[in-house]
């Protein structure tokens, strides 16, 4: 079968990254927001190797720089917690605010920034410390959090507002909006820190803004053949660093669209399992995991093929998912 080009720019990137980069094993963490646990699944047989029990309602995860602690926004428990990855035990609960969903963990290791839906708020925590820093008034039902790569910029999503709301980092303090389209939900800066893009799931659009003028300058809509236009709604984003591709869940249609980052050009649409929320790659972005809420699993995609290859069944509506690259010869590490 012939590859398209877009395809062989995406298996030379991927075995340029494989031979370049050291050996590491990879794990994949998968919140699962009905049953108030956490799945991990092994990066190379790919099942899960472990479950374990959080906070009420998990939604947004991310980890440590080191990897050695993975940080949970537990909605229902109001609360981020710093829990062992290879354990599974909670360290502690860190203050949240109400309802947090999703977060961001700034450059320098320590600063959460959360998005609380219930007060209209950003929690600014220092995740060290354990000390609230700010509570940053944004628009209503805050959702998505992204920080910029030089940490001097981050920005919450209000839903009910249909703003992008940009803080100043060294002031904590909130300093402009952006309109965007209806519901807006994920946000993430490019590698350059140059663009933002910002997902609307109601909207059925992406905002790809410039961020240094704060001003939206294309908006990305999406079509798929045989697919209701208003199931077509844009959550999670992932971007590669080389600029040049843009991954998008696209929820109830059960597709994640692939981008052209430069272009704005949708260059194909992935089948993955039912209501797709979120979307990672792994360090060397030769896989896109994806977390599949009504179907319960996690569908593995083949970036360089743009193809899915193994659905691996989770809990209850998986909804956040966090890679943790793991060196070979430490806790956690893959044998």
């Amino acid at each position: 079968m012939r590859r398209t080009a877009t395809a062989r720019l995406f298996l030379q990137a991927g075995l340029l990254a494989l031979v370049a980069g050291p050996a590491v094993a990879q794990e994949i963490f998968v919140s699962n927001e009905r049953d108030n646990t956490v799945s991990v699944i092994d990066g190379t047989s790919l099942e899960v190797v472990r479950t374990f029990p959080v906070g009420r309602r998990p939604r947004g995860l991310t980890f440590s720089r080191d990897g050695r602690t993975l940080y949970v926004c537990a909605s229902d428990s109001d609360a981020v917690q710093a829990i062992d990855p290879d354990t599974g035990a909670v360290r502690h609960n860190l203050p949240s605010g109400e309802d947090p969903e999703q977060f961001a963990l700034a450059p320098d290791d320590r600063t959460l920034f959360i998005a609380n839906e219930e007060n209209a708020t950003t929690t600014v925590v220092d995740a060290q410390s354990r000390k609230v820093l700010a509570q940053i008034d944004v628009g209503i039902e805050p959702e998505g959090m992204a920080v910029s790569p030089d940490g001097r910029t981050a920005v919450t999503t209000s839903e009910t507002t249909n703003m992008v709301h940009w803080i100043d980092v060294p002031s904590l303090t909130a300093t402009d909006a952006t309109p965007v389209g209806q519901r807006p939900r994920a946000a993430a800066f490019s590698a350059d820190g140059r663009v933002l893009w910002a997902s609307s799931e109601i909207g059925g659009t992406v905002a790809v803004i410039d961020v240094a003028t704060r001003k939206v300058v294309e908006t990305i809509a999406f079509a798929v053949k045989g697919i209701a236009a208003d199931r077509l709604q844009p959550v999670g984003i992932s971007l590669t660093r080389d600029g040049r591709f843009a991954f998008v869940a696209l929820g109830p249609s059960d597709r994640v669209a692939v981008i052209d980052a430069r272009t704005y050009k949708v260059l194909n649409y992935i089948l993955v399992g039912r209501r797709v929320w979120q979307v990672a790659m792994t360090p060397d972005e030769t896989r896109l995991f994806t977390t599949n809420g009504v179907s319960g699993d996690v569908t593995v995609v083949d970036v360089a093929t743009q193809r899915p290859i193994r659905s691996v069944k989770v809990g209850r509506f998986p909804w956040g998912v966090a890679v943790r690259p793991v060196p070979a010869g430490v806790a956690g590490a893959v044998p």
